[in-house]
């Protein structure tokens, strides 16, 4: 059983540290619609993005990896509580919305290399906007996780 909180220890760090990039990673976008015309402002703003972009996918690989584990790990270590059993229709709500987080990063993402491309961002307002939609999303996704709603 150690091995079992050791594992989901591991995987609500590296959550948290990919959460860390979906949140900042629009933020970075903002203030890219925002920078104007000043090209090494722009530089470093998408150079900040790329890395964080590049980041966000690590920790959300090893993430994913913990998860599986954690959702399949009784077939190899029988002292694992099964997550797939009658009553655990949260949890797949709950993967619905992280897949949801997860097209919300890479939209991020892309808009990111539109930049670099040189294409236009949309309005620093609808950027706003678009980075406060993680948040509900975290919000669902953790009352899901603590209160197993069905």
């Amino acid at each position: 059983m150690t091995a079992y909180f050791w594992i989901k220890t591991a995987h609500v760090v590296f959550v948290m540290a990919w959460m860390g990039g979906v949140f900042y990673l629009p933020r970075i976008l903002v203030n890219l619609a925002e920078v104007g015309d000043e090209p090494a402002v722009r530089a470093r703003l998408v150079l900040m993005g790329r890395r964080l972009y590049r980041f966000g996918h690590i920790m959300f690989g090893l993430a994913f990896v913990f998860g599986l584990v954690l959702w399949l790990g009784y077939r190899v270590v029988s002292s694992f509580p099964t997550m797939v059993a009658p009553g655990s229709g949260w949890l797949h709500a709950k993967l619905t919305l992280v897949v949801l987080m997860l097209v919300h990063f890479i939209f991020s993402g892309r808009w990111l290399k539109g930049v670099a491309a040189g294409r236009a961002l949309p309005s620093s307002t609808a950027l706003r906007w678009f980075n406060e939609a993680p948040v509900f999303l975290l919000i669902a996704i953790v009352y899901l996780v603590l209160a197993k709603p069905f």
